[in-house]
């Protein structure tokens, strides 16, 4: 189940606190469960692929093609319908729903969001740069970015040069977050950290895709524990 993924609401940050006293800033999503739209076979596309539906929508708000879409599948509709490559098609069915279920032995996750815009961003505050000197000369231009190209050859200025401009709102993966906590009842998905994103937004969440021998918060804990029982040898 770690090929497919599901989509969360950014709820807000907050703390947990381990047995050893160890606190943990941790990231909470309202995780939805998404539904099996359709499954696609080999023979009809080539590949083998599951199509999920996450959300509520008003039926209003739907074209017509996609009120005929729904109706055939004879599902409810979905906001949003994303497909996924899978090895075996087996184990999906349409009208299917899946949850937090999917996370249970999985011990760190990959999540796509998007990032808070800051709109129109000078260099210092998009880049970082030092800017200009305080005095000796330097007027208004302070928090400029300095001299952006060279002379009559090359004459211009090369493609992705760092300067002003539109800052944030962007697609952003962080990979190898680890979970802390599930709650099945509530659907609420605890993850280590800050995940990029505002308040309500959409967060992706799927199964690590880099296969990585990193140690969870716990397994370190029972680790120094164990360390402290096993009795160290005399030097001699």
């Amino acid at each position: 189940m770690s090929e497919i993924a599901l989509i969360g609401k950014k709820i807000g940050m907050t703390r947990e606190f381990y047995k050893s006293g160890q606190l943990v800033p941790v990231t909470v999503l309202k995780m939805e469960k998404a539904r099996v739209i359709q499954v696609i076979d080999q023979e009809k596309r080539g590949y083998k692929a599951v199509q999920l539906g996450y959300g509520k929508i008003k039926s209003s708000k739907l074209t017509k093609a996609m009120k005929g879409f729904f109706a055939k599948k004879n599902t409810e509709a979905k906001k949003k319908l994303k497909e996924y490559r899978v090895l075996n098609t087996d184990n999906y069915k349409e009208g299917n729903e899946f949850g937090l279920e999917i996370f249970k032995d999985v011990k760190f996750v990959d999540t796509r969001s998007r990032t808070i815009g800051k709109g129109f961003a000078g260099a210092m505050k998009r880049h970082n740069f030092g800017g200009l000197r305080a005095t000796h000369g330097v007027s208004i231009s302070h928090r400029s970015h300095g001299s952006t190209g060279q002379r009559q050859d090359p004459g211009k200025v090369f493609k992705g040069k760092k300067m002003a401009g539109h800052m944030g709102d962007k697609l952003r993966t962080m990979q190898n977050i680890e979970i802390i906590k599930t709650d099945l009842e509530n659907d609420l998905l605890y993850l280590k950290g800050s995940i990029p994103g505002s308040k309500n937004s959409e967060i992706l969440v799927k199964g690590a895709v880099k296969n990585i021998n990193k140690l969870t918060i716990d397994e370190k804990i029972k680790a120094a524990e164990q360390a402290k029982k096993t009795p160290e040898k005399k030097k001699k």
